[in-house]
């Protein structure tokens, strides 16, 4: 996909983004990633770092107040988009949350005459007494994993700002943006 198809793409994904008083607020020299991965040439085993402990992952079968508690700790304006209309997956630390993301379905898309599948994990975090342990970038490799089980061709990370920690795994950068739009190099 070339750099025009990107930008397509993430002005379907969110239309009128940056007409955001959210987005427009942000101080202008702060820049922001949008982060694609061809799932075709995703390799799990490139990210192989052992976690240590009594470390399991899996999707999220609780209620809502324990999940979004684990949202606040991490990023307040997070808790709204923990609303049960998302599946959850979470890496876990002795059955505890220790990490969590929704799993997004961004629809299909056409881009340049192909027909593309786009999903991919959003509001990632991990709680701060978990955290530089690799449970967080394990549970995002499990589920760029599963998105491409599930048939998707795309993995998109949508706005962040630790894209060199999500280049570990094989995303690159399609796009950056500030709250003017988008920035092309």
């Amino acid at each position: 996909m070339d750099k025009q198809g990107y930008i397509l793409l993430f002005e379907r994904i969110y239309p009128d983004f940056f007409e955001s008083d959210t987005i427009r607020s942000l101080p202008e020299g702060l820049f922001f990633d949008e982060m694609l991965l061809s799932l075709s040439e995703f390799d799990i085993h490139k990210y192989d770092k052992t976690v240590e402990g009594n470390i399991s992952f899996g999707f999220y079968e609780g209620g809502l107040d324990e999940i979004k508690k684990a949202a606040e700790k991490v990023d307040r304006d997070w808790v709204q988009f923990f609303d049960g209309t998302n599946r959850i997956y979470c890496g876990y630390t002795d059955g505890k949350i220790a990490s969590f993301c929704l799993v997004d379905d961004m629809g299909t898309h056409d881009i340049n005459g192909h027909r593309l599948k786009i999903g991919g994990p959003g509001c990632v975090g991990t709680l701060p007494e978990y955290r530089h342990r690799g449970i967080g970038l394990t549970m995002v490799r499990n589920v760029t994993q599963i998105l491409k089980e599930e048939g998707y061709d795309y993995s998109y990370i949508h706005f962040t700002g630790v894209a060199p920690w999500y280049e570990k795994l094989g995303y690159k950068t399609a796009v950056k943006w500030n709250r003017n739009g988008v920035k092309l190099t």
